[in-house]
């Protein structure tokens, strides 16, 4: 029965307090995400973009259409069609130490806020025992002094209740911090998938660009023999023989750049993926095992503020410096505490739950700012132009992003056009190289102008393939730019 008394006094305890903070009101502003920018209907650029690009023949060339307000896939790369490029990414994901570390940071804010929460929003409530032996002095000139034990048990309740709404708002910010983290696993997820991407590309366009370069080679190389045979014959000076094995040479010289460029693009996806570049087994990407996606899903205006992870992780710390506001504000206010306890206290342990050696008390206290130099009014202005600091560092995070995706816009139907001119190029140097090469044979030109053929054709055939190759980086980009459609994806 004592043991039952005694339990039922510390829960009324606790009640007590708790019910003492639970009215209130919260300070400082309440947060509203920033409204969308007001743009005209579809437009991410001054001037409208033409419904389709240009088409070219060849790799890379098919003509792309912008589907306007069409949802983006969650696995974005799955345009590719490529089922090494989707594995790797996949592995990648779940094995790439960037993203086990932005894993763990929303795990850290998220036990700081429950770890926070635990501490502001319920009582404390601990309990406490003890046994002393004491000595008491005389109480009168000649007596004894008493020596005796004393055996004590008890709970007690602490709590601040939160009238002026700052454990509210402490902890509004603390959730907000949360939310961040959240959205920073979000940007590293966009950022680790487009770096495969696009790492895939480039190793593709360097595989392209060092196989056109061998080609020229082929094709000087056998040049060169037809040459020195002339010469052989005494039908050319051997100053042309020297020129067609600097030209080869000097191409040849660009070979081992591209080798070097293409090692290290393997050696990137090996550390993307999480695995060390001497592993191995990374899959050799070409641009022709690479489908270039024909529609291109593109968000409106109005949805990019609530899709770029970016964006909504500055909302967030936005939210962060909004709620420190009504912290500081609070703090201009007075505050209450609440205690009691509740236990038994007896001078032998065989008494101690009798009903006589229950001890209980019940406190309240309150602090109230009166003068600190304007120390708290300068907290609060702090806050303030924190709030500021962010929402000017929100407002450039969302120009950048609309700008993001401008340039990726204007790079698709620019680069388009390009690739349509550049295999024009490409095949009117192929043409008049052939051209020359017949020509030369039969005496009708110089060996300076085969030179200058040979040259030309080089440079634009190497440029076709780095024309293709844009096609592909730029269609990663903008769905790099457009948030990646990480919202579609299960959760």
């Amino acid at each position: 029965m004592i043991n039952r008394n005694f339990r039922r006094r510390a829960a009324a305890i606790a009640i007590a307090v708790i019910a003492a903070g639970l009215a209130g009101c919260t300070l400082g502003p309440d947060f509203k995400p920033p409204p969308a920018p007001a743009v005209a209907g579809d437009r991410y650029t001054p001037t409208p973009l033409p419904p389709l690009t240009d088409a070219a023949p060849g790799t890379g060339g098919a003509a792309q259409r912008f589907a306007w307000g069409e949802e983006i896939p969650a696995q974005w790369w799955s345009v590719f069609r490529s089922p090494p490029l989707d594995q790797l990414i996949r592995a990648a994901l779940a094995q790439n130490p960037t993203m086990a570390a932005a894993d763990a940071a929303l795990r850290q804010a998220q036990e700081n806020y429950n770890a926070q929460a635990g501490g502001l929003v319920y009582p404390q409530v601990n309990g406490q025992a003890g046994a002393a032996r004491q000595k008491a002095a005389a109480s009168a000139p000649g007596a004894e002094s008493s020596v005796f034990n004393l055996y004590n048990a008890s709970v007690s309740v602490f709590y601040t209740p939160d009238v002026f709404g700052a454990t509210r708002r402490a902890l509004e910010g603390a959730r907000a911090v949360v939310e961040y983290q959240r959205y920073q696993i979000e940007a590293t997820y966009l950022a680790l998938s487009a770096n495969v991407v696009t790492t895939a590309i480039r190793q593709a366009s360097l595989r392209a660009q060092l196989q056109a370069t061998r080609e020229v080679l082929d094709a000087l190389g056998r040049q060169l023999g037809v040459i020195e045979k002339q010469f052989e014959y005494g039908a050319i000076p051997r100053t042309t023989v020297l020129s067609q094995r600097n030209q080869l040479a000097q191409i040849a010289a660009t070979v081992a750049p591209l080798e070097k460029a293409l090692a290290q693009s393997t050696h990137q996806l090996s550390v993307l993926a999480g695995r060390l570049p001497g592993e191995g087994g990374m899959p050799a990407f070409t641009l022709e095992s690479l489908a270039l996606p024909e529609r291109l899903p593109v968000s409106l205006p109005s949805a990019l503020v609530r899709q770029r992870p970016d964006i909504r992780a500055s909302e967030a710390l936005l939210h962060q410096a909004s709620a420190l506001i009504g912290v500081a504000t609070a703090a201009q206010y007075p505050q209450f505490t609440l205690s009691g306890a509740s236990g038994v206290a007896s001078p032998s342990f065989g008494s101690l739950f009798d009903s006589n050696s229950s001890v209980w008390n019940l406190a309240a206290g309150l602090t109230a700012p009166i003068y600190n130099g304007g120390a708290l009014k300068a907290r609060r202005r702090a806050a303030e132009a924190a709030y500021d600091a962010a929402a000017a560092q929100y407002r450039a995070t969302l120009l950048t992003a609309f700008q993001n995706v401008a340039d990726s816009l204007r790079a698709l139907d620019a680069d388009a056009a390009a690739l349509k001119s550049q295999a024009e190029a490409e095949a009117l140097a192929a043409e008049t190289l052939a051209l020359a090469e017949q020509q030369y044979q039969l005496g009708g030109i110089s060996y300076l102008v085969l030179l200058d053929a040979q040259r030309n054709y080089q440079q634009t055939h190497i440029a076709l393939v780095q024309a293709q190759a844009a096609r592909y980086a730029d269609t990663a980009a903008l769905f790099q730019a457009l948030g990646g459609g990480w919202w579609n994806r299960e959760r």
